[in-house]
This record gives C-alpha cells, structure tokens and sequence, in this order.
C-alpha cells in the first residue's frame, strides 16, 4: 500500500455512481480470494459488468441493509455489506453478507474499519465463510465470532464451495 501516513482512507456508504468501480474491484477481489478454490477457467468468466449491474441495485436497497466502500486516495479498494438474516433459521437477526479487500490493502486496519461500518460493535450477527480461509477466520475471531457448527455446500460461480458459520 506504500506510506499509509501519505493515503486518504475514506469509508462510506456505496453510491449508485460507484457500480463500476466496485464491479472491478468485486472481480479482482474474487480472484484473489477464490484462486485456489474455484477453477481458473470460472474465474476468467467473471463478468465485471454484470457485478456492476448487481451494484446498481444493491446500492438502492432498503435502509436496513447496510452497503459501505473503501476508499484509498479516492479509489474504491474494498466493500462490505450487511443486513437482515437470509437463513430460514438464523442465529442472529443480521448477517454480514459480505466484507472483501484488496490483497495490497489488507493487514492495514482498513478492513476492521469497513467490517465496524456495517456491523457495530457486539451486535449480535453471524456469517458464511469459505472453510479454507484461515486468515478470515482469525479476523472473525478477532471480533468476537466463533464457528457455531453449521456447515454448508453452496453453489458459487458454478461450481460448489464449503462454508461455515461464525455467529456472536
């Protein structure tokens, strides 16, 4: 990231005018992510503009959902999001839906920044995470949350990943 002293770091509630950028960092995000998990053909078909389009509308979406970007310098390098519990049983009423970073810009504090702006301190919340992300668990644990025993296989770009649940 360079000298983090001479960088702006903005965080803020996504706009319908960041769709784009966040499409583009969205893709990057999941290759970075996901490279050793999902198949390379897969994710050289990731479609920027059509994470730009779901952006559109997610940035429009009720007040109850919570959708805040990342900036560096002026440039999104990151999102996060969350809102009300998709689970048919949940266990807790809010969910963080998403939290992603660029790779350069983690181990910043940028990401515990982001993750705070959408879900506060001790709320009570829960999450699905790949189970081959260690260092996404360690931030989870950090923040107070623990595996709760749910599992799950879930289609992801076409292909089936396994996640499980930290819930506090």
């Amino acid at each position: 990231m360079g000298d983090q002293s001479a960088s702006e770091i903005v965080v803020r509630p996504v706009r319908v005018s960041d769709a784009e950028a966040l499409g583009r960092v969205h893709a990057k995000c999941w290759h970075e992510t996901y490279d050793s998990v999902i198949s390379t053909a897969v994710l050289e078909n990731i479609s920027v503009r059509r994470l730009a389009e779901l952006w559109s509308g997610w940035a429009e979406q009720g007040p109850e959902f919570v959708r805040n970007a990342a900036l560096v310098d002026g440039q999104i390098i990151g999102f996060a999001g969350s809102g009300p519990a998709r689970d048919e049983n949940p266990p807790a009423e809010r969910e963080l839906i998403f939290i992603y970073l660029l790779q350069e810009y983690q181990g910043h504090g940028i990401g515990q920044r982001l993750f705070d702006s959408v879900v506060p301190a001790g709320q009570p919340c829960y999450l699905w995470v790949n189970e081959d992300n260690p260092r996404a668990h360690r931030f989870y644990d950090r923040n107070g949350f623990t595996l709760d025993g749910a599992k799950q296989e879930e289609p992801f770009l076409g292909e089936i990943v396994t996640e499980v649940r930290f819930s506090r």
